[in-house]
């Protein structure tokens, strides 16, 4: 479900990362909606997963909302590196 190098935002809560789907979605940005690796934690279970490539039109829909994630990993293996947002 997440590939090398993929990007994984972690939202504090479900209503929020619902909100982020929702309005990428409405932007056009290439994301999926999906459950939390099992290495990450989040009280919502839900995180918001999009390749590398997409990251700055990511930050340019969330940014102005106020929406941008609380913790955000990129995929190394079989691991995920937290990477600064």
């Amino acid at each position: 479900m997440v590939r090398e190098g993929d990007l994984v935002a972690i939202f504090h809560s479900i209503h929020r990362v619902m909100k982020v789907e929702k309005l990428l979605k409405s932007k056009g940005v290439e994301m999926l909606l999906i459950p939390v690796p099992r290495q990450l934690t989040s009280d919502c279970g839900l995180a918001i997963r999009f390749t590398p490539d997409e990251k700055p039109r990511v930050w340019e829909v969330l940014e102005p909302e106020g929406l941008l994630p609380a913790e955000l990993f990129q995929r190394e293996g079989k691991e995920y590196r937290q990477v600064e947002i």
